[in-house]
């Protein structure tokens, strides 16, 4: 994204999850379910409550099963100064949606689906978004550890994305298609010994 008034994304198949599904595709069905702007469970007040990844997390997992395993990258725009989430509360956020996974009947045979949590990229406070995510930097660098913890906890997969993709300098945030076919090669890694 060049500016607020360039919304576009990247097409599906630049973007890492797009990659990731071709590389799974004789072993797995990858559904994106990606959204700019989700948060992990705050409304947003200025581009809307739709971006609560929580409250649209329920039906995503009804619409969708049966699932066999739920990614989460979520945590980049908590990061956002209007929302003043510490990264302690982040990870928490991440957490909450794990136990709503797993509180799901969204698996095969009614069961809950398994859980892969991705660690958010860490960002830079630069370009068109910088005052966004004033004091957001680093807070971004704390994130990894802290949603590490949580996989451990819940018995989930973990990834820290910004141990192999950095953010584009040009806003700060997002990723360059390099970077997302970076993150997805590296995602294929971690995810292939869980399909066989």
């Amino acid at each position: 994204m060049q500016g607020p008034s360039d919304l576009g994304r990247f097409r599906s198949h630049v973007r890492w999850p797009g990659r990731l599904a071709e590389t799974l595709h004789d072993r797995a069905k990858l559904i994106e379910a990606g959204q700019p702007g989700r948060t992990t469970l705050r409304d947003d007040p200025v581009e809307g409550a739709h971006k609560n990844g929580l409250a649209v997390l329920p039906a995503l997992l009804e619409s969708h099963r049966p699932l066999d395993v739920v990614i989460v990258m979520l945590g980049t725009n908590d990061l956002k100064a209007r929302f003043a989430m510490t990264p302690w509360d982040i990870a928490r956020g991440v957490e909450r949606l794990v136990l709503t996974i797993y509180a799901s009947n969204a698996g095969r045979d009614g069961r809950a689906p398994g859980a892969f949590l991705v660690s958010p990229v860490p960002i830079l406070e630069t370009g068109w978004l910088g005052e966004q995510f004033e004091g957001g930097a680093a807070k971004s660098r704390r994130l990894a550890p802290l949603i590490a913890e949580v996989a451990a906890r819940h018995g989930c997969g973990f990834l820290d994305a910004g141990r192999h993709v950095a953010v584009d300098p040009g806003d700060g945030v997002h990723l360059s298609a390099e970077a997302h076919g970076a993150l997805a090669a590296a995602m294929a890694e971690a995810l292939l010994p869980l399909f066989g």
